[in-house]
């Protein structure tokens, strides 16, 4: 989502600014803004879309400062425009930039209407701004005033804060949004995302819910939730400028599709040995744990979702659990019953998605054994605040469709289903089948990627279409599912998913020649069955294009059948997502779309 920088130095900082601003575009956003302190005033430069139009005004109007706050923003409390976007300020005194939401804002901004404050914009983030400076003509310090402040605000926020009248601190702030200081040279920076500052140093404090923070460019102070002085531990992270440039692709998107092999790689290396998974990778003292679930509960929102969908089919035939799966969104709301000895699995590639958190919040106030998160980010809050976890290891994301995100949950998931049938016991020779095919599955991946000039002979007769549908059964209908988001995301052509045996309840009255459906068969006790809804779709004149096993055979009226590389059949979701993806890349690429910032889309969702 939104995305915050603030750096306090011994050098002029908008230029840095600025490229940390370029840097979380990735996140979705659309507006910008900077304050750079300048002696006796703030220079104040907002605009509405992409960052290269701030940069533009920074370069006509050259503003010089040590000290000084960016955003992008993402907008939820007002439209996209310049007056809504940050910073916001108060009486040309404070400064502030904002992520999160604030609840009770309405309350709060009639109470400073009554103190004869006025509002330019839309925002819940602007009264931010107004208390600070309330509180400040009252005669306190920003920290104290940050303080104050935060006693009146209901909801998730992230703020970096400036003052005219002090031109040598900046004061930040976190509470449920992700927050973070920077250990530069002569120079201490906060950002929301260490990809943000990731070029200028590989030192990084994560501050905790609670905390306030002054940073100046010689020191910084943390102070808790008590407001008592506090230490929090130096993580060292190094962000390779390799990892955050498209190199020879035209897109992330499309690097991050052909980075899976290596990601998968990554994944899966170090955590299983001979011929099963290795004990305790999810942390000390996990495989004992595992030896006493008797069910698990998967949370998760959009794409991480399919991944636990696909995953409840492995817990059941390899584990033999029983899975719960919900939208982290609705999860808190259906009042749960947590059954005895449950596991609560969160999956998240960020690890700071506002729903996923809060359900984590919640679950912890019930009757689980433990919680587990599946994520990309070591240092995410969801990995601070579950019990176990294991990393991703893909390296960074940065397009907003997930890609490699996606077949690297999978691949983590597929190890939890393993330990959990290693501890209980469960399924010796499957497991050993499945760590052969672990193995092997990079290198399957790569054999996949080379449809690339199939997939590109149908992608212009897609791509000419407003409407498709994906078909899949059994534990391919959560991978038609993604194949259809990651469609409708990026082309922005409406897509939809159905199990195929359900095409008959329904969804048979759209096909017609403009529908195009795409189907997974892969060779399976059901594949006739699916033959047969196949058959369906090109009695009514449908157009079918098939990823399906080399066994499978069809004589399609219109349309393609595109042979996938052999693999196990418990691993084969992973593989038929990467055509999916290569699909719904070209068919946007032809389509002319903004791929890696798809409108109104943002890839960390961190407000609810």
């Amino acid at each position: 989502m939104c995305g915050i920088i603030a750096a306090a130095s011994n050098r002029n900082v908008g230029k840095l600014l600025v490229q940390g601003l370029h840097k979380m575009e990735y996140r979705g956003y659309d507006s910008a803004g900077i304050a750079l302190h300048q002696k006796d005033q703030i220079a104040h430069l907002r605009t509405l879309g992409k960052v290269k139009l701030l940069e533009e005004k920074m370069i006509a109007e050259k503003p010089k400062s040590k000290l000084g706050i960016a955003h992008t923003r993402w907008a939820t409390h007002g439209e996209p425009s310049e007056e809504n976007a940050h910073p916001h300020k108060s009486n040309e005194r404070v400064y502030i930039v904002h992520n999160g939401i604030i609840e009770n804002y309405l309350d709060l901004k009639e109470f400073l209407k009554d103190e004869g404050y006025s509002f330019s914009s839309q925002t819940d983030s602007e009264l931010i701004a107004h208390l600070l400076e309330y509180f400040l003509s009252k005669g306190n310090s920003m920290v104290d005033s940050m303080y104050l402040t935060k006693e009146k605000l209901d909801g998730a926020y992230a703020i970096a804060a400036i003052d005219r009248e002090n031109d040598q601190n900046i004061v930040i702030a976190r509470s449920k949004s992700p927050l973070l200081i920077g250990i530069g040279t002569d120079e201490f920076l906060a950002a929301s995302d260490p990809l943000a500052i990731g070029q200028l140093t590989n030192e990084f404090i994560f501050l905790e819910d609670g905390d306030v923070a002054e940073l100046t460019s010689e020191s910084y102070t943390i102070f808790d939730d008590t407001k008592q002085k506090v230490s929090r531990e130096i993580t060292h992270i190094d962000i390779s400028n390799q990892a955050t440039s498209k190199g020879e692709y035209k897109h992330f998107m499309e690097k991050e599709i052909y980075e899976q092999p290596d990601a998968i790689l990554n994944t899966i290396d170090g955590r299983v040995g001979g011929d099963d998974v290795l004990e305790n990778i999810f942390g000390l003292g996990s495989s004992d744990i595992f030896q006493k679930v008797k069910r698990v509960q998967i949370v998760a929102c959009g794409t991480s979702l399919h991944a636990g969908r696909v995953a409840a089919n492995w817990f059941s035939a390899i584990s033999e659990l029983p899975t719960q799966i919900d939208y982290a969104s609705e999860y808190r709301y259906r009042n749960p019953h947590v059954d005895e000895d449950s596991l609560l699995v969160t999956i998240s590639q960020s690890g700071e998605t506002a729903d996923t958190l809060a359900a984590l919040r919640y679950a912890k106030e019930k009757d689980y054994l433990s919680t587990l998160c599946i994520c990309n980010v070591p240092t995410s809050s969801l990995a601070r605040e579950s019990e176990y976890s294991i990393f991703t290891n893909a390296g960074p994301e940065i397009g907003v469709a997930s890609t490699k995100a996606f077949t690297t949950q999978l691949a983590a998931l597929m190890l939890l289903a393993l330990s959990l049938a290693k501890s209980r016991n469960r399924n010796p020779k499957l497991r050993k089948r499945i760590i052969t095919a672990l193995r092997s599955l990079p290198d399957t991946v790569q054999e996949t990627l080379k449809l690339k000039d199939e997939i590109l002979e149908i992608a212009p007769e897609i791509a000419s279409k407003d409407n498709a549908l994906f078909l899949g059964r059994g534990i391919f209908y959560p991978i038609a599912k993604e194949g259809a988001l990651k469609l409708k995301e990026i082309s922005y052509i409406h897509a939809e998913a159905y199990p195929a045996g359900e095409l008959k309840h329904g969804p048979l009255a759209l096909i017609d020649e403009e529908m195009p459906v795409i189907a997974l068969a892969p060779e399976s006790e059901i594949a006739e069955k699916l033959v047969s809804n196949l058959e369906e779709v090109k009695a009514r004149g449908g157009t079918l294009y098939v990823f399906s096993d080399p066994s499978i055979s069809m004589d399609l009226k219109s349309g393609r059948l595109i042979n996938m590389p052999k693999c196990d059949f418990l691993l084969t979701p992973i593989i038929y997502t990467i055509p999916l993806q290569i699909l719904s890349y070209e068919v946007a690429l032809l389509r002319g779309t903004d791929i890696d910032q798809p409108r109104n889309l943002a890839k960390s969702v961190t407000v609810e």
